[in-house]
């Protein structure tokens, strides 16, 4: 009985399984669909309390504080489920590596039928065994953070497309050099080796050289930039629950960015060619042409253009006094509800429930915490470019200003709005 009861446990939302998936994911569906449920429900005006039908700021408040309070378990269990979610990558990656050292054996094996086995073959397959057993002593090290992924994932914890392509370039070079070295131990003194020596001279990789210096210098580059960028308020970075593929052509709210997407793209074909090169003539680093080394380099500029262009601090246009229909027009008082119009309220990444709970509004000394409104499917406030809010009590007539604090924690510049008795 005792068994029976913890597996059904630990399956049900509260994993008691150590590393296992299974029930932080099941708990965060499920605290989804309880979430979802609650928001359609306060949309079609169910579920409020009776005391609270006469006043529709109460009420809306009411609704506000509730989704709050559940956004933020649908929030803890998204973290959970992404924790667990890196922590089983270890056992994925062992899996993949696998996998993959069957399939290039097989490989070399179909290909030497009719041509024979061969030193090269021998290099290769020593090459690749050093090669996986680097990434597995690395992938071990972190197996708590992603396994092998953890070097390519950046500070928000998404995987970074910068980071990728250079890992990606280290690696064949790491492994060109590795198959020319196993060929250098393998091979007598003459001419056999002394050609081999020259295939490591400048000369012979220049191409390829001046990409990996690039690529690498392009990681370095961009993550010195988003961190300043953020520093300086110019950038609005929030992290994500966990590391997906998609976050290498995507940018941080999901959608595809070009510039990732041709990067990740050229990158990709240029990686291919230099892997053909390799198996084409295993005496000398792959050699790119400079048409292809130049390819990257443009690809490279453009993305590093692309990361310095995107972003922005948050842009209040102007505020004014919200009029529901059939109401008088009138100036702003105490009470009212204002309407901020601007851009930039709701940065990428910052779509979730939780994080619209987090957008304020400071007007005058007061932090107004921008209200929750639920339509079915979605939410009417707060958005990127509207935000309402209500004038607190505690504001004194006069001249105020209105500024907005965005999830990312990035001030708005201020906006002054005259309110009377």
């Amino acid at each position: 009985m005792t068994v029976q009861v913890t597996e059904k446990g630990a399956h049900d939302g509260g994993c008691a399984c150590g590393d296992c998936p299974h029930g932080a994911r099941t708990g965060h569906r499920r605290a989804v669909a309880e979430f979802l449920a609650q928001r359609d429900k306060l949309a079609s005006g169910d579920g409020l309390p009776a005391a609270l039908a006469h006043s529709a700021a109460a009420s809306r408040q009411w609704a506000s504080d509730a989704l709050t309070q559940s956004a933020a378990v649908v929030a803890e269990r998204g973290r959970a489920e992404g924790r667990a979610w890196l922590h089983q990558m270890w056992r994925r990656t062992l899996l993949a590596f696998a996998a993959a050292g069957t399939l290039f054996l097989l490989a070399q094996a179909l290909t030497a039928i009719g041509s024979g086995w061969t030193a090269a073959r021998t290099a290769g397959a020593l090459a690749a065994a050093l090669t996986g057993g680097a990434l597995l002593a690395v992938g071990h090290a972190q197996r708590a953070h992603g396994g092998v992924l953890a070097p390519l994932v950046g500070e928000d914890n998404r995987l970074s497309t910068s980071r990728a392509v250079a890992a990606a370039w280290v690696l064949l070079t790491v492994f060109a050099v590795l198959v020319l070295t196993a060929r250098l131990a393998l091979s007598a003194p003459g001419r056999e080796r002394s050609a081999l020596l020259d295939g490591l001279q400048l000369d012979a990789c220049v191409g390829l050289l001046t990409v990996l210096a690039v690529v690498c210098g392009a990681a370095v580059l961009v993550r010195r930039v988003v961190v300043v960028r953020v520093q300086a308020q110019r950038l609005q970075k929030l992290p994500a629950d966990r590391p997906r593929v998609s976050d290498l052509i995507t940018d941080d709210a999901g959608r595809g960015s070009s510039t990732d997407i041709q990067y990740v793209l050229v990158s990709a074909l240029a990686l291919a060619f230099a892997a053909v090169r390799l198996a084409g003539d295993p005496s000398r680093l792959p050699d790119l042409p400079w048409g292809i080394a130049a390819l990257m380099l443009i690809s490279t500029a453009i993305y590093l253009a692309g990361k310095l262009a995107e972003g922005g601090r948050p842009v209040i246009l102007s505020v004014v006094r919200a009029r529901e229909p059939g109401d008088l027009d009138a100036p702003v008082r105490t009470g009212d509800d204002i309407e901020i119009r601007g851009t930039g309220f709701v940065p990428p990444g910052a779509g979730a429930p939780d994080r619209l709970s987090r957008v304020v509004v400071r007007v005058g000394a007061v932090h107004v915490h921008v209200p929750l409104v639920p339509v079915p499917g979605g939410f009417t406030n707060p958005t990127d470019s509207v935000l309402t809010v209500p004038v607190p009590v505690d504001i004194p007539p006069g001249r105020v200003e209105v500024q907005v604090i965005t999830a990312a924690g990035v001030e708005s510049n201020r906006c002054a709005v005259e309110v009377t008795d």
